[in-house]
């Protein structure tokens, strides 16, 4: 008896073409579309219409010969993910609603759905692989690099469990890009020369503020320009030696503390929430040789600190922390012990050339320090951790 397959079927190239290759390896295939936003409060109009989506999807299905449902899921959505992503920017947090989505919807609520249609396994167009192994008597499961490492989107699920790769499939994940669009157009699919999505998760591409401001309030504060030259402390390529005092490791990956620092105001914002380091779209001011770039934010009291230029010292840092509560391993039969020191490759955001780390585990969390220093570490996104082409676990970026 064949093995059932429920695809997400999105209405992009990727998803559909997964969805060809699972009906070429014999699975018994079942389209599953879902709507996850109704809202188009910020959203830029010639992005992402979900009925256009919708089409798509159908018309690749029947191509394929595979039954098509739908199903709309924009209350957990709005639950699990928007809501948090309103919270997190209040406290002057950047959340990364894709990785969200991945673990409280696609693999969750969509999961729950697919298994209601029968499914044995739940597959998507994620450029990612799975690999498994026996172990002690039990099946250990991977998350794995694609292949084509430009386009790897493993980072995006690095808040997955082992239950949720157990029953996970990743057709495209073995090939690179040009090789999913040439099959598409060969096998004549109508999203062959579809371009990919882009902005938030299911929601498409947004004017943030716009899109924030349904929930946060815009209100004016200062920008305050910090000089180049603030910072005394100059930290050093490399690692320490054995695991290095408390003290040390709280030093290496504590943000800056802009607040006691002569800094010059130069202009004003309408809301320090709707910022994230980093950034430079958005500040408006003019008069610089360079661009002024976001180097931290206040919420408490509505300050936004700025500098001149993408090499400020202040953009750059050392290290970060996590929280223990928000340590996740994928590999958990792998998970660090209380005072082990262990090296991996890191990175703090997707499409970021993984980084060379040490991460040393305490017991009030994870301290991630870098070989070289790291601009715009954020708190709110996730810091990965690979070994080699595995994705062995992740966290929240607290500070």
């Amino acid at each position: 008896m064949k093995k059932k397959a429920v695809i997400g079927l999105s209405g992009g190239v990727d998803s559909s073409v997964a969805a060809w290759i699972l009906r070429e390896q014999g699975y018994d295939v079942t389209a599953l579309f879902m709507r996850n936003w109704h809202d188009t409060t910020g959203l830029l109009q010639s992005d992402c219409h979900w009925e256009d989506d919708l089409m798509f999807a159908e018309m690749v299905a029947k191509k394929l010969g595979i039954p098509f449902r739908s199903v709309d899921l924009s209350e957990p959505y709005r639950q699990k993910v928007v809501d948090y992503m309103f919270a997190e920017y209040e406290k002057g947090r950047t959340p990364n609603p894709d990785v969200l989505c991945n673990r409280e919807i696609k693999f969750d609520s969509f999961a729950e759905e697919a298994v209601k249609l029968g499914a044995d396994f739940i597959a998507t167009g994620h450029y990612c692989r799975k690999g498994a192994a026996e172990m002690e008597g039990r099946t250990i499961y991977s998350l794995l690099a694609g292949v084509d490492r430009n386009k790897d989107q493993s980072y995006f699920l690095c808040q997955l469990s082992q239950k949720q790769l157990e029953y996970a499939l990743f057709p495209v994940g073995g090939l690179r890009k040009a090789k999913v669009s040439t099959i598409a157009e060969k096998t004549g699919l109508a999203t062959a020369h579809r371009k990919d999505s882009q902005g938030i998760c299911f929601v498409g591409r947004v004017h943030l503020p716009t899109f924030l401001q349904q929930k946060l309030k815009s209100k004016k504060g200062p920008v305050i320009e910090i000089p180049a030259d603030f910072e005394t402390c100059k930290w050093q390529t490399g690692f320490p030696e054995g695991m290095p005092d408390i003290e040390f490791l709280k030093s290496a990956s504590r943000p800056f503390d802009f607040k006691g620092i002569r800094g010059k105001v130069v202009g004003e914002h309408n809301g320090a929430h709707f910022f994230t380091t980093g950034q430079r779209k958005g500040i408006n001011i003019g008069g610089y040789r360079e661009p002024l770039f976001v180097l931290a934010t206040d919420t408490d009291t509505n300050v936004l600190y700025a500098g001149e230029g993408d090499s400020h010292p202040g953009l750059y840092r050392k290290g970060l922390f996590i929280r223990v509560e928000e340590i996740h391993w994928i590999r958990n039969d792998l998970e660090m012990k209380i005072d082990e020191i262990r090296d991996f490759e890191v990175r703090i955001r997707y499409r970021q050339p993984l980084q060379k780390a040490r991460l040393f585990r305490k017991k009030e969390g994870m301290y991630v320090l870098f070989d070289k220093l790291q601009r715009g570490i954020t708190p709110g996104q996730f810091a990965a951790w690979y070994d080699g082409e595995e994705l062995m676990g992740s966290g929240v970026i607290n500070r």
